[in-house]
């Protein structure tokens, strides 16, 4: 292992300056445990680099002001995690003073917009745009993490990855070009801080090529916004082990084979919305890049019980991406939001 990268948290706070920053970068410490494979080696010698990079307050002029609210959070004694629970949860040996509490709000708060949960700090309902546990609950009976090593594509603010973890796997490495989502998912291991879950501020195109490394790797809510669908299908199959699995959910449209929508300019009020295939098109590009063993495990129409505004997001949600006069099609005239769950197999 690199002398430079062995202690990834000890050799960021190195090259930090700013105090706040320097602190923060202490949930990194242990990283280098998901990174003792050998297949990894070159990954974890540029670790340092890549975090610095993603964590630049010229890069992000809010960085500072989130990382202060991060550095508020109250420290707890004796605290327990359920990550098995729809919400993840924390709890005490006893409960918070309100004060305390009261603190702890105002920490969390500071990170609004919360996309992905629900979580529970405390006591403290984090109650966010989606109900990611739905989606969960959809997923989990079709999947086995007990004993894998996990790799988290897009991750938002690392809710899966905790589940991950309650459903067993292993370790869980998840990846998000966002910083204040990646603080959001800190919040968390500030308080479990030997938790093997960890989220670094990068996107799919900073992972070397060729890892063939991971049990499982997720991609959720990520292939419609990319540019070629097949480019990221196969970085995603460059991450997995021979015989590993790829959980692949996205948005879809009804249709046969060889049908897909491409927007015109935006879809659900998102500029950033390249292609949406039917379910069977889907299959198709995922045969084409030589996936085998393909399930279709969900296909769901998102609703507004799953995705809503909330005081944890006070930003446009779906009810506002919606035709008022026909839910069932966007205000662009589009189908409405359709969302499917594929998993498929990477050849042994």
């Amino acid at each position: 292992m690199p002398n430079t990268a062995a202690r990834v948290s000890d050799h960021l706070r190195k090259r930090i300056t700013d105090p706040t920053l320097a602190a923060f970068v202490d949930v990194y410490r242990g990283i280098e445990t998901v990174f003792e494979s050998h297949a990894l080696q070159g990954w974890l010698e540029h670790l340092p680099d890549q975090i610095l990079t993603g964590l630049s307050m010229d890069r992000w002029g809010d960085l500072l002001s989130w990382l202060q609210h991060w550095a508020a959070l109250p420290a707890v004694t004796a605290c327990q995690a359920d990550f098995t629970s729809s919400a993840v949860s924390l709890t005490g040996e006893q409960a918070l003073a309100p004060n305390t509490l009261d603190a702890l709000h105002q920490a969390l708060m500071g990170l609004h917009p919360w996309r992905k949960g629900p979580f529970d700090f405390f006591g403290i309902h984090v109650d966010t745009e989606w109900r990611s546990n739905l989606k969960w609950s959809r997923l989990a009976p079709h999947i086995d993490l007990r004993q894998k090593r996990v790799l988290d594509v897009g991750c938002g603010n690392g809710y899966y990855g905790w589940r991950m973890l309650g459903a067993g796997a292993r370790e869980v490495l998840g990846i998000d070009p966002s910083p204040r989502f990646v603080l959001q998912w800190a919040c968390v291991r500030h308080y479990c801080p030997e938790a093997p879950c960890f989220v670094i501020p990068i996107g799919i195109e900073s992972v070397p090529n060729q890892l063939n490394h991971f049990d499982v790797t997720f991609s959720m809510g990520v292939l419609y916004h990319r540019k070629s669908p097949f480019e990221h299908l196969y970085q995603l199959k460059d991450t997995l082990k021979p015989g590993g699995q790829l959980v692949l959910e996205t948005l879809v449209i009804p249709g046969t084979l060889g049908e897909t929508l491409l927007p015109a300019a935006r879809y659900g009020k998102m500029r950033n919305v390249w292609l949406l295939p039917s379910v069977a098109t889907l299959v198709s590009w995922l045969q084409r890049c030589g996936f085998t063993n393909i399930n279709t495990a969900d296909v769901s129409e998102t609703t507004t019980h799953e995705q809503r505004q909330t005081p944890w997001m006070r930003f446009e949600s779906l009810a506002d991406f919606l035709d008022p006069e026909n839910t069932q099609q966007t205000i662009e005239g589009y189908p409405a939001p359709t969302r499917a769950i594929l998993i498929a197999q990477k050849p042994a």
